[in-house]
């Protein structure tokens, strides 16, 4: 069947009469409409292909109703995870199968026979921190570990860090439960020649795909044999090798790797590895990168669990978008470096391992740098380093933006140096840009390049690199794909690969198992070129609409701000995670900062999300939305949602009536004001029971909760009193912000007090600075601007003096740090403002003031935005 034809089929799906038998059968979530469309549109790729419908199943037996429903309507189907890949195999014109939602457990974990079966929508670290419990892991360990699905590790026959101890995926699955397109659902495995026989004896489907499996492994065996590239992470492709007699005519192996294109994974039996408690990191600084490739093999030969390099551009980038800056001094001296770890049954085995590869290295003419870690706190940070890569690599101010596309190529671990020279030099030549890290012990290289995939030339130009990529990848005996798959970004160049024969033979085996061609089409085999579905491209004209806030970071545009998203999923992590609470809730795509991001960037497009401003579907997705800034601390590209929802806002309430809590919230700076001249009163009436309930239901404030009460007096009224006591030392102004100085004025007096004790003299403005806050988190943008210059106004005297600007509220001095430079990026008294701006905390903290120390355990629980914006430490 031609490609062409396998497209056509696809549009003539009669969609209609798919949703209503899908909504009338399965057990889940059946989502057909817009604004999940748009969810699934894209993921970490460069590609975008509108999904016919997305369903999260309950229940093994939901996705075998889900595949009987396509198979009778011929809708193509794709699975997905956690949608971080990178080569377009998650995005597709078919039914979208969501495992993350519900599919989503650790079934067995038997310490014993060190196995474990899983759920395909089973983040790869619930498998590893519950098999930790007995010294086990699951080798694989890319750098989603946090929140990958082993579906998705299964589908792309995934490495990462610790694969130089235990091997690709394929090498850790020993069973799978899969479901073909027309609804054989089967277990397969390691096949003995006479259970072979049996199977085909039985007849049926089975012994149908069985007998024509070892037929296929017959004819081509010998050019398995002689084209497969011998090296540790060969990953483009189909698994052929693993039909061969040697390696026990593996069909579950054999289906790793396979992207979807063939099966369906229900289940898995992955075998699990011990996981050495002592761990201890030896850090190699080379004169450059190519160097460190040099040295890969001489460092192998002394059996560590991991091998990582990484070169100074890496470094570079980091430094100029401030990420683990601090943790950039851990490193020796050096231009290029390899992250070498070490195992042992305790932490004194390993670092005495460490320790004598040390030595021996010391020896040798020209050694490396060498630094040593073996507290556990220095080590993370290392290894944050090294994970840091895409976010480091991403968006980096002065630099093009860069993209996937050439992101995993892996070669013979002894010729990492040599390909390296011979890749940055055809790097060069095409005037990109691009840093060089990635799993130098078994080859791979990762990088983001910075490729123009906004301009028929530079789409052109990104095929020709590409191209050349692939004939040098070839040269040296390596793999277009290490970790990442084929999808279409690489998969048309194969044949260089392989050659026609195997070609044949990889159609064959995706025929066996999926005749009509409705898995996961257009990719891996016969796949879509590496320029067509471009989420960008050369008709990307995105709407340029007239903003409050002018994106200083993003060249003044709210579009290519949505451009930050590189779709890894780092929000969709569940453990130890700030951003997004609403996803932590609710599991939900639409709830990640990755999900928004992408809406917003559907709704500037225009061709999927229509109604701009007025976009129902956005407004869904920001409304849970808490204003945390999680996403702009925790982000590697820094996204920020919180900005882009009072944006949205903005926009889509002008001429709109806003909610009951908008206005009672969103203007408590003026609210307060009033009720601060008369608190005794407001007591009175908020305390009394029928009052109180009618406030709280004009408002739109919950039932439950109770209305605090304004204090006696303000801090800004009674400060002209104490003002006696103040110092004669150093001008300090306490800003008296609305929610202390007319709630908590003790809090302020409290900070006087001190401040007066170490000899500062307290000023405040003339009255008390307008509530930004509020008027920020509710979008009440053209209100906010003309209440931030009021507080430039209040503030600039004292700022043009360089007078430190001190505050209690969190909230409140972020707006000054944050959402000033983006409202006013060119006031001159706004950046000053903003550079003398701090909490009290910081302001102890930078100038080193001693406090008593009080003896006793205190939980202490930071502002979200004093670990988004501020400085968390200084707490």
């Amino acid at each position: 069947m031609s490609q062409e034809n396998r497209s056509s089929d696809r549009k003539d799906v009669d969609v209609a009469g798919l949703e209503k038998g899908l909504k009338a059968t399965v057990d889940g979530e059946v989502r057909f409409d817009l604004a999940s469309k748009a969810l699934y549109v894209s993921d970490a790729s460069n590609y975008r292909q509108v999904p016919i419908g997305v369903v999260l199943p309950r229940s093994v037996e939901a996705v075998e109703s889900v595949m009987a429903v396509c198979s009778r309507y011929g809708a193509p189907v794709v699975s997905r995870g956690a949608g971080t890949g990178l080569c377009g195999q998650t995005c597709n014109v078919a039914v979208v199968i969501d495992f993350s939602k519900y599919l989503n457990r650790v079934l067995e974990i038997d310490p014993h026979a060190q196995q474990a079966r899983v759920q395909p929508g089973t983040i790869l670290d619930d498998l590893r921190g519950q098999a930790e419990k007995y010294h086990l892991t699951f080798g694989p360990d890319p750098s989603t570990h946090n929140r990958c699905t082993l579906g998705g590790m299964i589908g792309n026959n995934s490495c990462g860090v610790h694969s130089v101890m235990a091997g690709r995926t394929a090498d850790n699955v020993l069973e799978l439960d899969i479901l073909t397109y027309e609804g054989l659902r089967m277990k397969v495995g390691p096949t003995s020649e006479e259970e072979a026989d049996r199977i085909i004896a039985a007849g049926g489907r089975r012994a149908d795909i069985y007998s024509r499996l070892r037929d296929l492994r017959n004819r081509y065996a010998g050019l398995i044999r002689k084209r497969f590239p011998r090296i540790p992470r060969r990953v483009s492709g189909y698994g052929l090798d693993e039909l061969l007699p040697e390696n026990g005519f593996n069909i579950a192996r054999a289906l790793v790797g396979t992207e979807g294109t063939c099966v369906t994974v229900l289940e898995a039996t992955l075998r699990l590895v011990y996981s050495p408690p002592g761990r201890t990191l030896l850090v190699l600084g080379y004169p450059d990168v190519y160097s460190a490739g040099d040295h890969i093999p001489e460092i192998m030969e002394y059996g560590p669990t991991g091998c990582e390099g990484l070169d100074d551009l890496l470094i570079k980038f980091m430094q100029r978008k401030g990420l683990h800056t601090s943790y950039l001094k851990l490193l020796p001296e050096g231009g290029g470096w390899l992250v070498v770890e070490f195992g042992g049954k305790d932490k004194e085995e390993s670092a005495e391992r460490a320790r004598r590869v040390m030595e021996k290295l010391g020896k040798t003419k020209n050694p490396p740098s060498m630094k040593i870690f073996s507290d556990p706190q220095d080590e993370l940070e290392i290894w944050k380093v090294r994970e840091a890569g895409l976010g480091a690599t991403a968006h980096v101010p002065d630099e093009p933006l860069a993209w996937p596309g050439w992101e995993d190529a892996a070669v013979p671990p002894e010729r990492v140096g040599s390909y390296l020279r011979e890749f940055r030099a055809l790097i060069e030549e095409f005037h990109l840009h691009a840093s060089l890290y990635g799993h130098f012990g078994q080859g791979c290289i990762h990088c983001r390049i910075s490729f123009d995939v906004f301009t028929h030339e530079g789409i052109r130009n990104f095929m020709k690199f590409i191209e050349r990529s692939a004939d040098l990848v070839v040269k040296y005996g390596g793999s277009f794909s290490a970790e990442h798959g084929d999808g279409q970004s690489k998969a048309i160049f194969l044949p260089k690969m392989y050659g026609p024969e195997l070609m044949e033979a990889f159609r064959e085996f995706k025929s066996i198992w999926d005749p009509g061609w409705k898995m996961n089409p257009g990719k891996v085999i016969d796949a879509n070129r590496p320029d067509q579905d471009l989420r960008i491209g050369a008709d990307y004209q995105p709407w340029e609409p007239a903003t409050y806030f002018r994106f200083p970071r993003d060249t003044g545009s709210f579009s290519r701000s949505t451009l930050r998203c590189v779709g890894v999923g780092e929000c969709r992590r569940t453990h130890d995670a700030f951003m997004c609470p609403s996803f932590q809730a609710t599991r939900e795509e639409m709830h990640t900062t990755r999900g928004r991001a992408h809406l917003l960037f559907e709704m500037l497009r225009g061709d999927l999300i229509k109604d701009g401003w007025k976009s129902r579907e956005v407004h869904e997705a920001l409304a849970l939305c808490l204003g945390c800034k999680g996403c702009r601390h925790e982000c590697p590209v820094e996204v920020d949602i919180a900005t882009w929802k009072s944006e949205f806002l903005s926009h889509y309430y002008k001429h709109r009536l806003r909610p009951r809590a908008a206005y009672a919230m969103g203007l408590i700076g003026f609210w307060n004001g009033a009720a601060s001249r008369l608190p005794g009163v407001v007591n009175f009436l908020n305390r009394a029971p029928g009052l109180r309930a009618a406030a709280k239901t004009l408002a739109g404030i919950s039932p439950e909760r109770s209305l605090p009460e304004y204090a006696p007096a303000t801090f800004l009224s009674g400060f002209a009193r104490s003002s006696g006591r103040n110092g004669q030392g150093e001008e300090v102004l306490l800003y008296p912000d609305y929610l202390n100085d007319c709630f908590y004025p003790e809090s302020l007096a409290a900070a006087a007090d001190i401040l007066t004790r170490w000899g500062f003299r307290v000023v405040l403005p003339p009255k008390r600075p307008p509530a930004l806050r509020p008027l920020l988190h509710y979008g009440m943008l053209s209100l906010a601007q003309r209440e931030m210059l009021k507080a430039i106004e209040l503030l600039y005297p004292f700022a043009r003096r360089g007078v430190p600007l001190l505050f209690l509220e969190p909230s409140e001095v972020s707006a000054f740090r944050d959402e000033l430079p983006g409202l006013f990026p060119n006031n001159m008294d706004g950046q000053r403002i903003k550079g003398l701006s701090f909490l009290l905390s910081e302001f102890i903290a930078e100038r080193k003031l001693g406090l008593p120390r009080l003896e006793g355990k205190a939980v202490f629980h930071g502002h979200c935005h004093q670990k988004a914006v501020l400085n968390i430490h200084a707490a």
